[in-house]
């Protein structure tokens, strides 16, 4: 990079942590914190979310996916199905839950509906897998952020580490959405410039991608199941595989689902879940346009796509910027894929010290519960910090180690997302549910994918999702009936009936637009294919 391209990423981190020094000034309270006061608006809810799931990972691996991974293609789009289907649900069952507990964590829902144990193992394997996930995210992300920066892999990982640290530990929550929010529309405004430049380099030869091998064209595959045949990039297992990862992580992962929890109300958090569901696909199609121009562009620049035989796929973005970029303008860009590095692990740091402080330090220790509104924040902070040294820690030590360690955590999170999606729709929708059968579920749910991912390695992992949560669903319901829960008052009050759901559904129109939106994706899709398959 040259210097007016460092000017201006010192710039942006110097406004980010600005921000958040401004924003920690107001900050009294754990609810200020951990929830910005629950004062954020919906849409900025919405546009932080986005911004979390779809981070420089996303700008940087979906067009490589597309032009240049083995197996990949258009196929990436299907993952995107099951969006709209599961925020129905959660703006339906999860949503009106929290609000109604009225808690920091989700776990501590947990606590109120079964007891004290099943709340501490949730938490305790969200903060193991979580704080170990995000030194991973950390370095995935600090591989590519390196070769923009041009510095060496360490020096990248620490710099994104401090600077993460110090925004999201002194401005909390909303310093992270609020930073979020400036990095979705940097990332997504440099999609829409490399497209511009990817086009004004091909001239004429727009539709060169047509000549690429039409399996990588191919976006719907109904054929396959994942089911022994070893295709986890197929419809059905993205489809219903993934209803029940997203379920799961928007609605039961404290790293999301907090943000759920910052809105003033349970209506405000279902437009910011709506706007989250109409918002992603034209996203996710903006950096799959960018991959499909790709193609013809390797084709055609025979010298550029010879530096990528040695290197994994996800580099192919990070060079192409460097290279091709106006000077200035690529200080922007690499400033948002460093600040969507950041993305990857604010959040993370954020609830994984509220989980660790609200769970555990506040739960069990009376002196805790004793300390004055700012002296918790301090206290908070230093979680936050300790958090961020442990992921940053972790990032360093994996440096070198194997290419697959990105897949194996998301794996890992597969086998833990449906058994946990499981625990609390047994508490929210039947009346039976007890914390042992709770636990047992959760265990034999996890057991089953653990024994899937050893001995069945044709099955795809998409649906240990779908596996786990019935398992533990139907074990956990049965193991309740012969040890039932003491049903008292306090415990009846966090059961919700589904028809006591539907009656504070809300706006039922958010719904049928998220239905429609459903239909109309796949609709595109269908019909992309068919002109594609029409001009190969």
């Amino acid at each position: 990079m040259t210097t007016i391209d460092w000017a201006v990423l010192i710039v942006y981190i110097l406004g980010i942590i600005g921000m958040s020094l401004a924003i920690g000034r107001s900050q009294r309270s754990q609810e200020d914190y951990y929830l910005g006061g629950r004062l954020i608006r919906p849409w900025q809810v919405a546009l932080s979310v986005m911004a979390t799931q779809l981070s420089a990972i996303s700008l940087i691996s979906a067009p490589a996916f597309i032009a240049l991974r083995s197996g990949g293609g258009l196929i990436w789009l299907q993952y995107e199905f099951a969006i709209p289907l599961a925020m129905m649900l959660i703006m339906l069952i999860l949503i009106p839950v929290y609000h109604h507990t009225r808690g920091i964590t989700i776990y501590e829902y947990l606590e109120n509906r079964f007891g004290v144990a099943t709340r501490s193992i949730l938490s305790l394997v969200f903060v193991i897998s979580r704080g170990l996930g995000t030194g991973v995210a950390l370095l995935a992300t600090g591989i590519v952020t390196s070769v923009c920066l041009g510095l060496p892999l360490a020096e990248t990982i620490i710099l994104i580490g401090v600077v993460s640290l110090l925004y999201t530990t002194i401005g909390g929550i909303k310093a992270d959405i609020y930073s979020d929010i400036i990095q979705l529309v940097v990332l997504w405004g440099g999609a829409i410039t490399c497209i511009i430049i990817i086009v004004n380099l091909l001239g004429g030869d727009l539709f060169g991608f047509m000549t690429a091998d039409s399996a990588r064209l191919q976006i719907l595959d109904f054929k396959s199941t994942g089911l022994g045949d070893g295709q986890t990039f197929a419809f059905w297992p993205m489809l219903i595989g993934g209803f029940f990862l997203y379920l799961s992580y928007y609605g039961c992962d404290q790293s999301q689902a907090q943000r759920l929890l910052t809105t003033s109300n349970a209506q405000q958090a279902r437009w910011a879940m709506l706007g989250n569901g109409l918002l992603r696909f034209p996203l996710v199609l903006t950096y799959c346009a960018f991959g499909l121009l790709l193609i013809p562009f390797l084709n055609n620049h025979s010298s550029f796509a010879a530096r990528l035989q040695n290197n994994p796929p996800d580099f192919l973005v990070p060079y192409f910027l460097v290279e091709f970029f106006p000077k200035g303008l690529l200080g922007l860009v690499v400033a948002g894929i460093f600040a969507a590095s950041m993305s990857s692990i604010d959040s993370a740091l954020n609830s994984l010290s509220a989980a660790t402080w609200r769970d555990f330090i506040e739960r069990n220790f009376e002196w805790a519960r004793r300390m004055s509104g700012r002296q918790m924040v301090r206290i908070s902070r230093v979680l936050t910090v300790f958090w961020g040294m442990v992921a940053t820690i972790f990032a360093l030590l994996m440096i070198g180690g194997p290419e697959t360690v990105l897949e194996l955590v998301n794996k890992i999170g597969s086998a833990f997302y449906g058994p946990i999606l499981a625990t609390f729709w047994l508490g929210i929708l039947t009346k039976k549910a007890s914390q042992p059968g709770a636990i047992t579920g959760l265990v034999a749910g996890v057991t089953l994918n653990i024994v899937l991912w050893l001995f069945f390695k044709d099955i795809s992992w998409m649906w240990w999702n779908v596996f786990g949560f019935f398992v533990s669903g139907l074990i956990g319901y049965f193991v309740s009936t012969l040890m039932p829960h003491k049903v008292t008052v306090g415990v009846m009050e966090h059961h919700f009936p589904i028809r006591e759901l539907l009656k504070q559904s809300g706006d039922k129109t958010m719904y049928i637009t998220l239905g429609f939106a459903f239909v109309l994706m796949v609709a595109f899709c269908w019909a992309v294919q068919g002109w594609l398959a029409g001009k190969v």
